[in-house]
């Protein structure tokens, strides 16, 4: 059986970021005219949720491809964590779930600062499913952010003094806030545009953030930093945000070329369990 495009509903969410869309079931293929509706409202909305979906693996490995080639994981299989080995190639276990005292899962716990997935990427990843197997009573939400809002409304002198100049990022694997620690002894690190141009919207997008972001190219850090806050702040802002909370089968597909994302603190005694993929980008943001 191939999913058609006659039943889909894209309900938009906020006014600039997000749209649920319903009548679908990813465990059958879907037909290329489906594709192509999905993938404008990804372009549109930046952030879209597949409700009620019942996925394996290879449903969600599938999933991904519909939407480019499926990205490798960077971080070294050295600093897997156990739970890893049960996944089929390119997919992450996001998990607090511990057996033997040891996280199976990686990003483990608590609330992680807004970021870019793979902004420490040479060619950062173009987009990110996330698929919800277990989740807490509350918490471990997931925030969104519009780049492009953020970007259209930013102060503009803070624009003039920021465009054409180059954001420095690093992420210790596993880090889940700046310089906490936790991250493992691998780490990526690259230089991009602070305002990203989207290669296929054209439309400009804020493209730092507060976890990875950490520095300015060919600008002191006594300069940069304050310049930097100021855009976290503001990128930040509610009425550019949407806040996910997590239903059991959400699947969840967001664009990293324009939008950034964080989480929500949860219990520690709770068990969240989601499974990630990302889509490779083609080209670097410049």
């Amino acid at each position: 059986m191939v999913e058609t495009s006659t039943r889909l509903d894209i309900a938009p969410l906020t006014q600039h970021i997000g749209a649920e869309i319903r009548g679908v079931d990813l465990r059958q293929p879907v037909d290329d005219a489906t594709r192509d509706v999905i993938y404008q409202a990804w372009l549109d909305h930046l952030v879209i949720i597949f409700p009620d979906q019942k996925l394996e693996q290879e449903d969600l490995l599938r999933v991904s491809s519909y939407f480019g080639e499926i990205g490798a994981l960077r971080r070294p299989p050295k600093f897997f964590p156990p739970g890893f080995n049960r996944l089929l190639p390119n997919i992450m276990l996001i998990s607090n779930i511990r057996e033997n005292g040891e996280p199976i899962g990686a990003l483990p716990d608590g609330e992680m600062m807004f970021h870019h997935d793979m902004i420490h990427a040479d060619i950062p990843h173009n987009g990110t499913f996330l698929y919800s197997v277990e989740i807490p009573t509350h918490g471990g939400d997931t925030w969104f952010a519009s780049g492009y809002a953020a970007y259209d409304t930013l102060d503009p002198a803070l624009k003039a003094r920021l465009e054409g100049r180059n954001g420095i990022h690093h992420y210790n694997y596993g880090s889940t806030k700046k310089g906490d620690g936790h991250g493992t002894e691998a780490f990526g690190g690259a230089v991009h545009p602070i305002f990203r141009t989207h290669e296929e919207t054209k439309r400009k997008a804020i493209y730092v953030n507060r976890l990875m972001t950490i520095g300015i190219e060919g600008m002191a850090e006594d300069e940069a930093m304050p310049l930097l806050e100021a855009v976290f702040d503001h990128a930040e802002k509610p009425q550019f945000v949407y806040e996910h909370k997590w239903r059991l089968g959400d699947l969840l597909l967001w664009d990293n070329r324009c939008s950034s994302h964080a989480r929500t603190d949860f219990p520690a005694d709770q068990r969240r369990l989601m499974l990630r993929t990302t889509i490779q980008g083609t080209v670097k943001p410049y």
